[in-house]
């Protein structure tokens, strides 16, 4: 088992930045890909980055450019730092681990681990 606990949510304006935090304790070794996925009101969660552990990176359209994701390489920490925040950035984002050894992406289904969320809010 692996537990996910995120921080580092909160408010801030338009074009600001914020960076979360995602705290990663159990069999950590068991995972391959960590990512942060966020979810706003009346809308599906989707995928936002990703992270595999040789170090590639994915994002959504929507973020890319804006936000960065990092892990240590002991898995134990994730990172999201988002600079430029738009309004629209608004939503709880979720910390997830896969266990999977295969290529997994910004697929919310092949992730077994997920934290309990951490709200951000952007202002106009």
């Amino acid at each position: 088992q692996v537990q996910l606990v995120e921080s580092g949510g909160g408010s801030v304006q338009a074009g600001g930045s914020l960076r979360l935090s995602c705290a990663a304790s159990g069999n950590t070794v068991s995972t391959s890909t960590m990512g942060w996925f966020r979810q706003a009101p009346g809308k599906e969660r989707e995928g936002v980055a990703a992270i595999v552990a040789d170090g590639s990176t994915v994002y959504a359209a929507s973020v890319k450019g804006r936000f960065t994701v990092s892990r240590t390489n002991t898995k134990n920490f994730l990172y999201l730092q988002m600079n430029s925040l738009k309004a629209e950035d608004t939503a709880v984002y979720y910390c997830a681990a896969s266990s999977r050894r295969s290529w997994v992406g910004l697929r919310a289904d092949y992730y077994n681990y997920w934290g309990q969320g951490t709200q951000v809010t952007v202002s106009l």
